[in-house]
């Protein structure tokens, strides 16, 4: 079992700004915000205790524009244009920065992204095999696309990946249930943070789980129905 690090995703203060960004995109609360903001705290708290490497991604403009100058994003923002907030130098420094409870510590390591993988155009895996680790613990924000991504990300490049379910969260329940289950079928260890970061955590759960991120009752249900045609 090798070493392990927690990769804290874009926990930054544009999730709990009250600046209408969100809300002009179009885009609803963060599903228990609060509660998500604990428990990566307590996961810090636990990391660094047991002396695990720690890693923030902060998500930052692109030289290339939105999104790396993605059309469709482009595009929504122009059809949101007269609804954008007007944001002050000082309030668009704050929004990046990361969030007061989970700030980093000076021996904890801050790498900026302009893409939803931590491992896009970053120096994260050269930084991982120097540190000898072989085993993520990816929390943070959001569930379905920068915590996915990166999660993803590193099952490609062939490490081992756990996501815990109580602290990572996103635009609603539908959302983050998909993405956790999702994960889960690519096996990736999804558990409560406590399980994950105990000392001699084996992480068989992905595959010792039946059916593990997949629902039984629907194929039961399909084959009934198709048996009575």
């Amino acid at each position: 079992m090798g070493q392990t690090a927690v990769l804290m995703i874009d926990m930054q203060n544009a999730y709990i700004a009250e600046d209408g960004m969100r809300d002009a995109l179009g885009w609803p609360p963060i599903w228990r915000l609060e509660e998500t903001v604990a428990a990566c705290a307590a996961l810090l708290a636990a990391a660094r205790e047991q002396g695990l490497p720690i890693i923030y991604s902060r998500g930052v403009g692109s030289a290339a524009g939105p999104l790396g100058n993605n059309p469709r994003f482009t595009r929504l923002l122009r059809h949101r244009a007269d609804r954008m907030p007007e944001l002050s130098p000082a309030q668009r420094v704050w929004s990046r920065q990361i969030m007061g409870a989970v700030t980093p510590r000076a021996d904890d390591m801050v790498l900026d992204k302009s893409r939803p993988s931590l491992f896009d155009y970053t120096e994260l895996e050269p930084l991982l095999r120097n540190l000898a680790v072989t085993r993520l613990i990816v929390a943070g924000l959001q569930t379905n696309v920068c915590v996915e991504e990166t999660a993803r990300a590193a099952l490609s490049h062939n490490f081992e990946v756990a996501v815990p379910d109580d602290a990572v969260s996103t635009d609603g329940p539908d959302l983050h249930v998909a993405a956790l289950n999702a994960m889960r079928v690519l096996y990736i260890e999804v558990a409560p943070w406590k399980e994950l970061i105990a000392p001699g955590a084996t992480w068989e759960r992905a595959f010792t789980t039946p059916d593990y991120g997949r629902n039984p009752a629907y194929w039961s249900e399909s084959t009934q129905a198709g048996s009575t045609r």
